[in-house]
């Protein structure tokens, strides 16, 4: 018995190592599709000619020059000014430091939260060194494909989502523009897959990683927190002090690096200074939510305007597509359990969690359900809607949703691959030629 159980584990780990490597091929094969339709594409006449202005065209032709202009584009402006020069300007303090703290120490070893005392990198060694983030891009299938065979316990689930994962809404910003999705896609991956290993420690690490790139970094403490202190509750109706406390130390190390971020901006607006800036007296006093209503008009419902409809359709897919499998799950697995939890015992029978539990409604999926549910309403109702093509690929419900799709709604998710195979194409030839979305 114990040679069989060797050998299908065995068979197992081989059949893995092989998707693995049919995913790094593919990966590669994907972010080189990418990267050749971005590049022509930027060769096209501009629509806004600001990358010429900054990388004036040279006289001969450079390859430096030319992947530096193709990535040069919205987000990667600020991105680079900050990796060269520090946060000079109030509106600068929307970007966290992660890209460009990556992007500055790829040149050379120097602070970003201030100017460097050495002479500042070219744009163009800038720019065209952030395209080695593709090669971190890459990994972010394998990362899936390990966390969904471990929620679903299937191979098939886990390969199919991973292939879906090579077909992201924003493939530009995602493999080749060295924005922040990359790093941020990535360690939320690592993280929630250690946290379905119970790794917290690493978990933690990870996720405090994210949350350097990307301020909604700090949700993603809610799976140490459903792990640790909610998930037991449920299973025994116990909670346990220790634990709760553990967890509330390491969600506070997650929160760590954003909060540092604003204390550093207090001390340089708020402190010793003649006028302190309007965000000073706020309660708490955030410079990240001042600059983002300022300078972007982000804030509830500000979005919502006539202007923006073009925008909330381009956004529209992705959304309809979490919304309806977080609504689908909690309807069908997560109220049902809830209602376990707090109904009476049941009479002597058989027990509702001796029924079949449906491929796609596992228990162990239930803290991505409510975080992607909880992101997709902020980026509905409180942010520029389209970035969700963008911040679509850092949850991986939005894969095991098309997976869904594909299995159980055959014709909507051939649509929906359609829809991602041609939009991805089509955003790349905007991104290149520099038109919205961004």
């Amino acid at each position: 018995m114990s040679s069989r159980l060797t050998t299908i584990k065995e068979k197992a780990v081989s059949l893995a190592r092989a998707d693995h490597g049919c995913l790094l091929v593919l990966s590669f094969a994907a972010n080189l599709l990418t990267f050749a339709l971005t590049l022509v594409s930027s060769q096209f006449p501009l629509f806004d000619a600001s990358p010429h202005v900054l990388l004036p065209p040279p006289p001969h032709f450079s390859l430096r020059h030319t992947l530096a202009s193709a990535v040069l584009r919205w987000d990667a402006f600020h991105f680079a000014h900050i990796a060269r020069e520090g946060y000079v300007y109030e509106y600068e303090w929307a970007f966290l430091p992660g890209v460009p703290w990556i992007m500055s120490h790829i040149v050379h070893l120097g602070p970003v939260l201030g100017r460097s005392a050495r002479a500042a990198p070219r744009w163009e060694l800038l720019l065209s060194r952030a395209l080695w983030s593709s090669i971190l891009s890459m990994f972010s299938a394998h990362a899936l494909y390990d966390l969904t065979a471990l929620q679903f316990g299937s191979r098939p689930i886990a390969l199919l989502a991973a292939l879906l994962s090579l077909l992201p809404s924003s493939p530009v910003t995602l493999r080749i523009a060295g924005y922040t999705e990359t790093f941020f896609t990535l360690s939320s991956y690592q993280g929630m897959l250690c946290c379905a290993k119970k790794q917290w420690l690493w978990a933690t690490f990870c996720f405090m990683l994210a949350s350097a790139f990307r301020s909604n970094g700090i949700l993603l403490s809610g799976f140490i927190l459903w792990g640790l202190v909610v998930e037991p509750l449920l299973e025994s109706s116990k909670i346990r002090v220790g634990r709760t406390l553990y967890a509330a130390a390491l969600c506070a190390l997650v929160l760590a690096p954003f909060v540092y971020y604003q204390y550093v901006a207090y001390r340089l607006f708020c402190l010793n200074v003649p006028s302190p800036a309007p965000w000073c007296a706020a309660s708490p006093p955030s410079i990240y939510t001042y600059v983002q209503r300022k300078y972007w008009n982000s804030g509830f419902l500000l979005y919502w305007t006539r202007q923006q409809i073009p925008n909330f359709l381009l956004g529209a897919p992705p959304l309809i597509l979490l919304f309806t499998f977080t609504l689908r799950y909690i309807r069908l697995a997560l109220l049902p359990r809830l209602h376990a939890f707090i109904s009476p015992p049941t009479p002597t029978g058989a027990k509702s969690s001796d029924a079949p539990t449906p491929p796609f409604l596992p228990r162990s999926i239930a803290p991505h359900v409510i975080h992607a549910l909880i992101l997709s309403l902020l980026l509905l109702f409180a942010s520029h809607t389209q970035i969700v093509l963008r911040a679509a690929a850092s949850m991986p419900l939005t894969y095991w949703a098309a997976a869904w799709l594909l299995v159980e709604r055959p014709a909507w998710g051939r649509w929906w691959v359609g829809w991602s195979v041609i939009w991805g194409a089509v955003s790349c030839v905007l991104w290149g030629v520099f038109l919205p979305p961004a």
